[in-house]
């Protein structure tokens, strides 16, 4: 079902009102972004035309955009990502462990995005590899999934990886070494290694002359400024922290598909568009997640979500170790074979998309919804270029 209110909405109303404001200062990314949500599931996009086989009702469904910043498009994109890991999935306890980084070096990342979360991603899992085959700790190859999030609850700027990492890992002679089941790796030591790895990637990518500065860091284009502003981060902790372990492998599918492509806001959290304002509810984290309600002129709402448009290409889902994608299948066989595990069962793809989203998701989008009767595909809607609406400064709608 429609919710009353979709982010789409928000764009409609207020979106032409925002690009003339904004004017030069939107990337082309930021208005692709807009433009997809605005249009997905419009006769802009096109569609085909279906006819009930029982009771001769029509109607027509539109395309979607695709876009992974849109909170329309990500429910079968996510169920069969879910799918595909499925067969991933390993006998053992499996941790979560959280990435931040300081608001100073977050603000860094903000201008040099595609450069900065790739470092946070690969650092995260570099720091895990590491103290996982120290002796002391681990002694074997770990292997991770590694999310990036780039949003707090209220759209501000918070980037952080999440780290889903299976409890043990691959000795040197091929056994498999298992952890505690309710301590993987000590935290306080992940976290110091994690910020001499962050800082350190970061001062090469300036050495490079790969990072950008503008606005009230416009002064870090000095290298003296920036080894400055560095050198207070290195000694300050940087926060890493572990939640609970999963009670199965059933937990850490169902975590992964609240996680894995989640965009800044649901459309279930938008409570109303009215008077040029937005209201939505969020968590508050520091108060035992307590549900709030937060008001924000449209403007406002558009700008913070639109911190959140990755660079196009950015992979925000990464595997590393031994899940990554070059040699998950030969060790995944591996550790199987040292736990006795059973293989996977193959999956078979139907050839129908209708039949795929069913099984994917549970919902069949072949019956209609007035008889139950089979819906057909008769004919195709064609595109419809949108008509722009005249800029208003308030939309009481």
């Amino acid at each position: 079902m429609r919710p009353a209110l979709e982010v789409a909405d928000i764009f409609r109303r207020h979106g032409d009102d925002f690009r003339a404001a904004q004017r030069g200062r939107l990337s082309p990314d930021q208005r692709r972004v807009m433009a997809a949500i605005e249009t997905c599931r419009t006769a802009a996009l096109g569609g085909h035309v279906e006819q009930c086989d029982d009771c001769r009702m029509v109607r027509v469904a539109y395309n979607s955009c695709r876009d992974r910043h849109c909170p329309k498009c990500q429910g079968l994109a996510r169920a069969q990502w879910l799918a595909d890991r499925q067969a991933d999935l390993l006998p053992v306890p499996y941790f979560h462990v959280v990435f931040t980084m300081p608001a100073p070096i977050a603000a860094i990342a903000l201008q040099n995005k595609a450069i900065a979360y790739d470092i946070l991603l690969k650092t995260a899992a570099e720091t895990i590899r590491v103290i996982g085959a120290d002796p002391q700790h681990l002694g074997a190859e770990t292997g991770m999934i590694a999310i990036l999030h780039t949003w707090g609850q209220t759209l501000t700027h918070h980037p952080h990886a999440h780290c889903v990492v299976p409890g043990g890992g691959l000795a040197p002679d091929g056994r498999w070494v298992g952890c505690r089941p309710t301590f993987f790796l000590p935290v306080r030591v992940l976290s110091r290694l994690y910020r001499r790895l962050f800082l350190e990637r970061l001062q090469a990518a300036f050495d490079r002359g790969e990072l950008e500065f503008f606005g009230n860091l416009a002064g870090l284009t000095e290298p003296a400024a920036f080894a400055r502003h560095l050198k207070a981060f290195r000694d300050v902790k940087w926060v890493v922290y572990a939640k609970r372990p999963f009670g199965g492998p059933e937990q850490v599918l169902k975590y992964l598909g609240r996680y894995t492509h989640r965009v800044a806001i649901a459309n279930s959290r938008l409570l109303a568009c009215q008077n040029g304002r937005v209201r939505f509810c969020w968590k508050d984290y520091r108060q035992d997640n307590k549900s709030k309600v937060m008001t924000l002129d449209a403007d406002e709402f558009i700008r913070r979500f639109l911190l959140h448009v990755l660079p196009k290409g950015f992979r925000r889902i990464r595997h590393f170790g031994f899940l990554a994608n070059a040699c998950h299948t030969t060790k995944l066989a591996r550790i199987r074979a040292e736990l006795r595990a059973p293989e996977p069962a193959p999956t078979v793809e139907p050839a129908d998309y209708r039949e795929r989203y069913a099984i994917l998701t549970g919902y069949r989008i072949d019956l209609c919804p007035i008889c139950g009767g089979r819906m057909v595909e008769i004919g195709v809607w064609p595109r419809t270029p949108p008509t722009r609406r005249a800029p208003s400064r308030c939309d009481t709608s």
